[in-house]
């Protein structure tokens, strides 16, 4: 039986007067820091996958229990191997965009209309969005991912956590289910080709990093976006911006079966500033991990960060990593493989 766990439960130990007083610091800037030096293929770590028959692996029992992967994300925090105040995250480039690629129901939206705060939201599915499904050192884990716009037509957005051990061995048996809902792959299962990280997530566990891609076969021969579709995306961004993410998440209170979202106005992880992460108002447990974050109020914005942490088995936040040079050459080397 799962123990409920909130994304990174248990992650660090902070006194009450620690929280009190970090309660009111680390609100959003309007403009990243200065950029420290540009991100090359050096930052970006791949793997091949060969395995055969990941698919069939993935029936709706071993869908239903797997694990929810935020117990990966509070390993490599527990491993004290996250960045040092020092190791300035790599931003100030201009921002960068990718438009969203067909079927995509509608343009992204480049303004918010009416930002409704919420911790969490029932939605209906999303073609583009869907459950991850992978194994660690045995164990079956679940996470949260996105098809997003790219050259291969096959990309896949999540959490570093639930592609990399950070640090260790890449994922095996990973497959994306888009639009799941109570077990069902209306969209079929498809199985990864390549997985690829941070060179700072994978040998470091580096939190600041922790966003991974996936790069998928094709399914009845046919790509990936062609079918669901796939979100722009916008590297470099401002700081501050208003969200909305999605996720599954399986951890009570929740049981991965249905989509859901938050929604809120970005600010600084005020614990951990060395992150660099931005937290919005979210309750979403274990399993949301690596759910899409956009700019705006829906699903059509551009995609800018994923569902990364959040503190505690009660967290109302849940943090993202800042989408920077160094991600976006990840993003860059995945989609032109």
């Amino acid at each position: 039986m799962r123990t409920p766990k909130t994304l990174a439960t248990s992650l660090l130990t902070l006194s009450a007067a620690a929280l009190l007083a970090l309660s009111a610091a680390g609100t959003a800037t309007a403009t990243p820091a200065p950029a420290k030096a540009l991100a090359s293929a050096s930052d970006v770590t791949s793997h091949t996958v060969t395995e055969t028959g990941v698919a069939e692996y993935w029936t709706a029992d071993r869908m239903r229990n797997a694990v929810p992967g935020d117990v990966l994300a509070g390993k490599a925090m527990k491993r004290g191997k996250s960045s040092k105040p020092a190791a300035a995250p790599l931003e100030g480039a201009a921002p960068s965009t990718v438009e969203a690629a067909a079927p995509a129901l509608q343009s992204p939206s480049r303004t918010s209309q009416t930002l409704q705060t919420k911790a969490n939201a029932s939605e209906s599915p999303v073609p583009h969005i869907g459950k991850v499904f992978f194994t660690l050192g045995g164990t079956n884990y679940v996470c949260s991912g996105n098809s997003v716009a790219a050259g291969n037509k096959s990309t896949v957005t999540t959490a570093g956590h639930c592609v990399n051990e950070g640090p260790g061995a890449f994922a095996t048996k990973f497959t994306f289910v888009p639009a799941y809902l109570n077990g069902s792959a209306p969209y079929g299962k498809w199985t990864a080709r390549a997985l690829y990280a941070p060179t700072q997530w994978s040998s470091s566990g580096d939190m600041t990093y922790d966003t991974g891609f996936a790069v998928m076969s094709t399914l009845n021969g046919q790509y990936l976006s062609d079918v669901v579709g796939g979100s722009g995306l916008q590297f470099n961004a401002a700081r501050g911006l208003s969200y909305k993410s999605f996720g599954y998440p399986a951890a009570a209170p929740f049981n991965g079966e249905s989509l859901k979202s938050c929604s809120g106005t970005a600010a600084n992880d005020p614990y951990n500033p060395q992150f660099n992460t931005q937290g919005i108002p979210c309750n979403m447990t274990g399993g949301s991990s690596g759910g899409p974050w956009f700019i705006g109020t829906s699903a059509s914005g551009y995609q800018n960060s994923i569902n990364s942490y959040g503190y505690g088995s009660n967290s109302t936040t849940m943090y993202g990593p800042y989408w920077g040079s160094v991600i976006q050459q990840t993003y860059t080397s995945a989609a032109a493989s």
